[in-house]
């Protein structure tokens, strides 16, 4: 919460430097990672554990467990996931299962659970006293808790992970932009002004994109990277490998998402940053790139926590193809953006399947869309223009319209939907290759991750502890999520005053 408040303290500060008054902020809006699960003690506040993040891979095994179970091939049509590592129900189950304090919280009747929004609103409102415990649909959507269709938990579900609702408080669940349920800052700068916005981040940044009509998408490229298809107001569950998802919730109609995830982006130019010294900062991997023509023929399938959609390959692990003595870090820096390119691709397809519409463009924000090079190789790989805005904060966008909607400052989503077409600043890249070369080039990668399955099952044993961790700059275990808005965010909380 420290980094939270000081988010808060700074932000307010250039705010009033600027000229603006305090009592210009109306309300707040919220913006998180979403599948990140965090347990604490409802009796006094206290956490129990450290954040489980959604990247996290401790809970392989148990995955593997949980599809052997009887109904494990109707939770999809339920609840839109399908069940992998990924969402907030095996990480608690995980928790319960390893950690004594969860453990001994669920049996005693005081576990309170939530994702990182419900955590931070407890917090900013006082914690214990104001006691308020909620969530929007968009983070709801995520734990493979709530009923895809209702918006309510649903008892299948909570009975096939063998969750006891008198045992656990689980968040009551409400709309994306609300004027009550999320309470008001307690103290600091801030106090006493509304939180009226939550948005899980990709929900988010497709609402900062003014995604509003049927048919329209947005691709976050951050530390993993999330592609958004509005698909209106009734889900669509995939055939093809995608998620059915909560894309917003503003009054009664809630609007759903096809949702196609990937593990891996910016954390894998990180990994060229962290682990093999190749360049000292992130922003540096496009000029490192530059240095060779191409990728002299390796291929990087960066599957650190396996790979999400549309593979769902929990087995995979990060594999390098295609080095011989030839090959430079120029090489290995291209491979590692054109892997985040190549499953945006198959993700896009998945779309075109599920929705039998293809996509015309592709509008792109988050911290690896700034580079020109990734952009250029995104076009050309899935054969549309990428449209990039000049302004690519889009995630702490979406929170503020969020929390102004439910502030009145505007009627509805109508008002905004010009937006994204009126606002300055726009690159758009087109493809530059033909389609021949594009069909060679996507059947190479798709060979390469055929290759990367099966490396966690013959390490069986070692699966729960070496597969999908970090240790952050605290020296605590656990991963953090950058949503792509910013450079080195830590804490997914994007504040923003409507």
């Amino acid at each position: 919460m420290s980094s939270v408040e000081e988010c808060i303290e700074g932000a307010t500060k250039q705010f009033l430097e600027k000229g603006y008054k305090l009592e210009q902020i109306k309300a707040i809006g919220i913006t998180n990672q979403r599948e990140t699960t965090i347990c604490w003690d409802t009796n006094t506040g206290e956490p129990l554990y450290n954040a489980v993040v959604w990247p996290d891979t401790r809970t392989t095994s148990l995955v593997r467990e949980l599809k052997g179970r009887d109904g494990s091939d109707k939770l999809q049509k339920l609840c839109g996931l399908p069940l992998s590592t990924y969402p907030s129900s095996v990480k608690l189950l995980w928790l319960c299962r390893n950690v004594d304090a969860v453990k001994r919280a669920y049996d005693e009747c005081r576990l309170s659970f939530g994702t990182v929004d419900t955590w931070l609103i407890y917090k900013l409102n006082g914690g214990k006293d104001a006691n308020i415990h909620v969530t929007d649909s968009t983070n709801a959507s995520r734990t493979m808790f709530m009923n895809i269709h209702t918006l309510e938990y649903d008892d299948t579900l909570l009975d096939f992970f063998q969750l006891n609702q008198k045992h656990v408080t689980l968040p009551q669940i409400v709309s994306s932009s609300d004027t009550g349920s999320f309470g008001k800052i307690a103290s600091g700068v801030l106090e006493g002004i509304p939180i009226t916005g939550c948005l899980g981040d990709q929900s988010a940044a497709l609402v900062g994109q003014c995604a509003f009509e049927k048919g329209e998408a947005k691709n976050t490229y951050g530390t993993g990277c999330f592609l958004l298809y509005n698909v209106g107001e009734e889900p669509v569950i995939s055939k093809n490998g995608l998620l059915a998802t909560v894309g917003y919730h503003f009054g009664d109609k809630p609007i759903y998402a096809l949702e196609g995830s990937i593990a891996v982006a910016g954390s894998g130019v990180k990994f060229l940053v962290n682990n093999l010294g190749f360049i000292s900062q992130s922003s540096e991997v496009e000029a490192l790139a530059k240095t060779v023509p191409d990728n002299g023929g390796v291929v990087f399938v960066t599957a650190f926590s396996g790979l999400f959609a549309p593979y769902w390959i929990d087995d995979a692990k990060g594999t390098l193809f295609g080095i011989t003595s030839h090959t430079q870090r120029g090489h290995i820096a291209r491979a590692t953006l054109e892997a985040t390119c190549y499953q945006t691709q198959a993700i896009l397809e998945a779309m075109k399947q599920d929705s039998k519409t293809a996509l015309q463009t592709l509008a792109v924000d988050g911290g690896m869309s700034d580079s020109d090079l990734c952009m250029q190789t995104q076009a050309d790989i899935i054969g549309i223009p990428v449209e990039r805005l000049a302004m690519r904060e889009t995630t702490a966008l979406g929170a503020a319209i969020a929390a102004g909607l439910a502030a009145g400052m505007w009627k509805g989503t109508a008002e905004l939907h010009g937006w994204r077409g009126r606002r300055r600043g726009k690159d758009v890249f087109r493809p530059e290759i033909g389609d021949a070369e594009r069909e060679r080039m996507c059947k190479r990668w798709k060979k390469a991750v055929d290759m990367s399955k099966g490396w966690v099952a013959s390490e069986e044993g070692k699966a729960d502890t070496a597969n999908g961790t970090e240790t952050g700059e605290d020296g605590e275990t656990g991963s953090v999520e950058n949503s792509g808005q910013g450079p080195e965010t830590q804490e997914i909380l994007q504040s923003a005053a409507a």
